[in-house]
Order: structure tokens, then C-alpha cells, then sequence
């Protein structure tokens, strides 16, 4: 392949206009997770859980190959998994170094069973590929209704622990010595985010999940340190990824999940430029304020 083929493979704009209009459904699914990948990234990142992240996509991806093996509804076992994974890390990983090891026993056996459902499945290929790719430009009513009541979920349940859960994140010890419920919210938590796991699945497949979930979020991050510009920017960064991905994805012949996780890497990148420079204006305004204010030492 050449690179006037390659190039027309990623980026080929033909019939473009009447192409918008099939994936109605899509967009407004990416918005939906992108909204809910911004929220729930802030607290993955503030609890140092990305990790954790790729434990739950891979128990998740188990989920939804054993559904499409069986005939059920891919993303009820895509959820049913995470759900598992979660209980499993929330319950057994109270502490960071505990749910690293958890998620690093349930990563591998997660994949081995999803490869294993998906090698039993007789059914089209492109169902495999998707599980671990994405297929979101197929959404249909019924998988948007899914996502949006996911979503729903997700978002209420955020908003309920949000105080409580931010205070449990950044101090844990103070935390529980105010009375403040530190394990319930942590097992809570992951249940949530089990869930948001499950939803973004549909988006970027189960091996780029951290795209959605952990790299807009660390982006925010990059921006700004007070809470409520990370959340905004953080929702803005997944949103700007998901559905120009899949306005991207449009133009071309390849998976989704390419263009998202693109997206969000050069987002990531910009912001951790502009936290460069910043960081290094900043240095040299101290610098020359300190040269400014100090005596100056004569010689005789």
C-alpha cells in the first residue's frame, strides 16, 4: 500500500454530506460518554486509579464476549463484567497497593476468557473486533437508550457522593477521622465507575478505554488546578474526542477508536505544551523578581 492509498483509507471525504445524517444516533451517544467520561476521569485521576481503569475493561470485555457468544445483549454483559470487576477491586483493593495487584490478577484472566468467548463465536468477525475496538457508528435506538439510562445513572450517583467523594480522594486519613464513610464510598465508586467502564466500551472498544476515561481528564489537569475548570475542561476535552472521532471515523475506512484516542492524545499533548511554557514563564518571572530585590554585592 502506498501512501496515496494509505492516506485515502484514514481520510476520504466523498459522500460525506449524505453519510452525516446515518449517524444521528452516534453523535448524540458520543456526547452522552463524553459527558460521563469527563466527570468520572476527575475522581480516577484524583484517586490514582487508572490502573484500576484497565482491570475493569478487561473483566468488562469478558462481559460482552460471552453475551455475543450466547445471543444476549452485548451491552448488559459488557455491564454485568464490570460490575464484577468492580465489587472484586472495591472489595479487595482498599489500599492502593492492594488494588494494583488485584487489578494486575484480574487483567490477564479477564482477557484470557473474553479471547477464549470470542474464539467459540462462529458469528461475523467484525462483532470480535468491535469488543476491542469499538463500533459506535452502529449505534442503533434501542443501544442509545442503554447508554443514556447508563448515563443517567452514572451522572445522579456522582452528584450525590461528589463533596464527600472529593474529600475521601484527596485526604482519605482526615476523611475517615470526620466520620466521612471512606470504604462504602470507595466500593460505591467503583461501581460507578464499573458502570462508566461499561458504557465507554461501546465507544473506544475495551483496549483503548484509558483514552476516554484517564486522558482528557489528565489533560484538565494540565490546565488548571481548581475544581470546577478540570471538570468542565475535563468534559469538554472527552466530548471533543469522542464526536470528532466519529465525525472523523466518517471519512475513512478504519475503526472508531483511532481517531478518538488521536484526538485525545493531541489534546493531551497541546495542554501538557502549554503547562510547559507556563510553568517556565513562571520560573523566569521568579527569577528576575529575585535578581530585582537582591543586594547587589560591590567589589573594592
Amino acid at each position: 500500500m502506498n501512501f496515496s492509498d494509505m492516506w485515502s483509507t484514514i481520510f476520504s471525504f466523498e459522500n460525506y454530506a449524505e453519510l452525516l445524517p446515518l449517524v444521528s444516533n452516534s453523535l448524540l451517544a458520543g456526547v452522552i460518554l463524553g459527558v460521563v467520561g469527563g466527570l468520572i476521569g476527575v475522581f480516577v485521576m484524583t484517586r490514582d486509579m487508572a490502573f484500576a481503569v484497565h482491570g475493569i475493561a478487561e473483566l468488562s470485555f469478558a462481559g460482552a464476549a460471552f453475551a455475543l457468544l450466547i445471543g444476549a445483549n452485548v451491552i448488559w454483559g459488557s455491564v454485568v463484567g464490570s460490575l464484577i470487576a468492580a465489587l472484586l477491586l472495591g472489595a479487595l483493593g482498599t489500599k492502593a497497593s492492594d488494588r494494583n495487584a488485584v487489578t494486575g490478577v484480574l487483567m490477564p484472566f479477564g482477557l484470557g476468557l473474553g479471547i477464549l468467548f470470542l474464539s467459540l463465536y462462529e458469528g461475523r468477525s467484525a462483532n470480535k473486533f468491535g469488543l476491542l475496538t469499538g463500533q459506535i457508528v452502529s449505534v442503533d435506538s434501542v443501544q442509545l437508550g442503554l447508554l443514556a439510562g447508563g448515563a443517567v445513572i452514572v451522572i445522579a450517583a456522582l452528584l450525590v457522593m461528589w463533596r464527600p467523594l472529593m474529600f475521601a480522594s484527596v485526604d482519605p486519613a482526615v476523611a475517615m477521622a470526620k466520620g466521612v464513610p471512606v470504604r462504602g464510598l470507595s466500593i460505591a465508586f467503583m461501581l460507578v465507575l464499573g458502570l462508566a467502564v461499561a458504557l465507554s466500551i461501546q465507544v473506544v472498544g475495551s483496549l483503548l478505554v484509558l483514552a476516554l476515561l484517564i486522558t482528557p481528564a489528565a489533560a484538565a489537569l494540565l490546565v488548571s488546578s481548581r475544581p470546577p475548570v478540570v471538570v468542565g475542561l475535563s468534559v469538554l476535552f472527552a466530548m471533543t474526542s469522542v464526536v470528532g472521532g466519529i465525525l472523523l471515523s466518517l471519512a475513512g475506512r478504519l475503526p472508531i477508536s483511532p481517531y478518538v484516542t488521536t484526538l485525545s492524545f493531541l489534546i493531551y499533548a497541546i495542554c501538557r505544551t502549554l503547562n510547559w511554557v507556563r510553568r517556565r514563564s513562571y520560573r523566569a518571572r521568579a527569577r528576575a523578581e529575585h535578581s530585582a530585590h537582591s543586594p547587589e554585592i560591590s567589589t573594592t
